[in-house]
């Protein structure tokens, strides 16, 4: 079993930045993938940054050049994954997913974290 826990939400003006925590921990063993997704109000959920199974990273076109994952792999029992949000527009507006996926096919999320964009 995975569990995924994020952090690092909140609200902020058009051009600031946040950072976001993703800790998964439990049989971190069985992760194939790991990123983070998004949903705004209205709106289906969309990638915006993930690291796929062979080890390289896609970003959604809308955040390239604006965000940045990047993921811890240490010998503790933890994996923990960040993504730094720069240039923040309002159209960032979302709450935020962290997501693992295993090497059985079963997708793992967390609860969400809330990112305001005010103009």
């Amino acid at each position: 079993q995975v569990r995924v826990v994020e952090s690092g939400g909140g609200l902020v003006q058009a051009g600031g930045s946040l950072r976001l925590s993703c800790v998964a921990s439990g049989s971190i063993f069985l992760i194939n993938t790991m990123g983070w997704y998004r949903q705004a109000p209205g709106k289906q959920r969309e990638l915006v940054a993930a690291f796929t199974s062979g080890g390289t990273i896609n970003y959604a076109d809308s955040v390239k050049g604006r965000f940045t994952i990047s993921r811890d792999i240490t010998i503790s029992r933890d994996n923990t994954m960040y993504l730094q949000m720069n240039s923040l527009k309002p159209e960032d507006t979302a709450a935020y997913y962290c997501h693992a996926g295993s090497r059985t096919g079963r997708d793992y999320w967390g609860q969400g974290s809330q990112v305001v964009v005010s103009s």
